[in-house]
């Protein structure tokens, strides 16, 4: 039996990439666990001999049988799938009620992920990944993610719902660590939900992940930590712990937290991220469902197809690594995957020798002390929302005006006049 016969046999099922057969975990126990047979085991047993605790794991080249087959630049999408609990909240006239939805919109999206232990492709430099979505009540949503940094990875993004107002800049900075038994991406970064109409300003981080039992044990994937979210202007707070299960005992995807009002507690929280989710006032005896995520919809994404896409879109871009993971098998993934990573580093080392300064198309350096880079439509007003909606849904599907946007792949013949010289940027 070849590697890649035998990596399929025991793979979790890859998801869809394109809103097929997303699924929720289960509540009892978790769909995000993987039993390696010995042979990919000694593959990751292989790349573990040469770490130490603590290390670094970005500039680790993984196994392909552990990647999701979509990019980080569209994963960030799932937490905006559920666009109904945003749209209502500039309807909410008391304060703590609006943040008590900013918290269901933060715990809804986390239920959308890959079964068995996955991650997404570690985006290019460059890369984007444009999207819009349409809503029941005729307004649209657009989307816009870029990766502004390789080393160390960052992913900036802008999404705006502009006949309602609202507008989302973020940026994640994964960054990976071998801790033994285990793996984490600890999650830096904000994104800070602003609604115009209200003037009022969320600022929402993310939690981190931990892929567990890469040595011993089943592996399995789980978010873990504590996370604060925060309305600076009403004072308003919530702290949010996504619990790790115990290597003896507790369950899997359980939540606790509470929402304050300055040092007052306003409502507590619990339950299952990947199900049910519960909120109670201190002093009422029964809890109440706050969310029940299997009985939500989500939005699908509207995206281009791959061959109207630009060289530098993410679906195009690792349209036959991702075609190698769902369909030709792991071994043309892996070829297909090496051959973006190698033509990476021969474009930024062809930029440096011709004096070329990269940056980034659709962010800019940020002064707001909470990002690195912000989205210039960051500046447009939503008084008149049908000219806001124009401006932004064309800034973000225009096309390149500059040559440093418009080709990731260079010409056999570039790329044979590069020269490496044995180092890796």
């Amino acid at each position: 039996m070849s590697s890649t016969e035998e990596v399929k046999k025991v793979e979790a099922e890859i998801p869809a990439t394109q809103n097929k057969e997303e699924s929720n975990s289960s509540e009892e126990e978790t769909e995000n666990k993987v039993v390696l047979s010995d042979e990919p085991k000694s593959i990751i047993m292989g790349i573990i001999a040469q770490l130490r605790k603590g290390a670094d794991l970005h500039r680790v080249t993984l196994p392909t049988f552990v990647l999701e087959p979509r990019s980080m630049t569209e994963r960030i999408t799932d937490f905006l799938r559920h666009p109904d609990i945003l749209l209502r909240i500039q309807n909410i006239d008391d304060p703590i009620g609006r943040f008590v939805e900013v918290v269901k919109y933060f715990l809804a999206g986390w239920h959308i992920m890959p079964k068995g232990v996955k991650k997404p492709y570690n985006p290019v430099l460059g890369e984007i990944f444009r999207c819009r979505f349409k809503h029941s009540d005729g307004s649209e949503a657009f989307y816009v993610c870029e990766q502004t940094s390789h080393h160390p990875p960052m992913s900036s993004f802008f999404y705006s719902v502009p006949k309602h107002g609202i507008k989302v800049n973020g940026e994640l900075k994964p960054k990976a660590k071998f801790l033994g038994n285990s793996a984490a991406t600890i999650m830096q970064g904000t994104h800070s939900l602003y609604f115009t109409k209200l003037d009022e300003t969320y600022l929402i981080p993310m939690p981190n992940v931990y892929a567990r039992g890469i040595l011993i044990g089943t592996m399995f994937m789980e978010y873990g930590d504590t996370v604060s979210i925060k309305c600076p202007k009403n004072d308003l707070s919530a702290s949010i712990e996504f619990k790790t299960k115990g290597f003896f005992g507790g369950g899997y995807n359980n939540i606790s937290g509470k929402i304050m009002k300055g040092k007052e507690t306003l409502y507590t929280l619990s339950g299952k991220w990947s199900s049910v989710m519960y909120i109670k006032k201190p002093k009422d005896k029964e809890k109440t469902v706050f969310i029940d995520i299997r009985n939500e919809e989500l939005t699908p994404l509207i995206v281009e197809p791959n061959d109207k896409q630009e060289e530098f879109e993410a679906r195009r871009l690792w349209e036959k690594v991702t075609e190698g993971l769902t369909k030709k098998g792991l071994d043309y993934a892996t070829e297909q995957k090496t051959a973006i990573e190698d033509n990476q580093r021969l474009l930024v080392k062809k930029r440096a020798d011709e004096g070329i300064e990269w940056k980034p198309r659709f962010f800019v350096p940020s002064d707001d002390g909470i990002h690195e880079f912000i989205s210039p439509l960051d500046k447009v007003t939503y008084e008149d929302p049908i000219a806001a909606q124009k401006k932004i849904e064309e800034a973000i599907f225009s096309s390149p005006t500059e040559d440093l946007y418009k080709r990731f792949w260079l010409t056999e013949e570039e790329a044979k006049n590069v020269h490496l010289d044995d180092k890796k940027k």
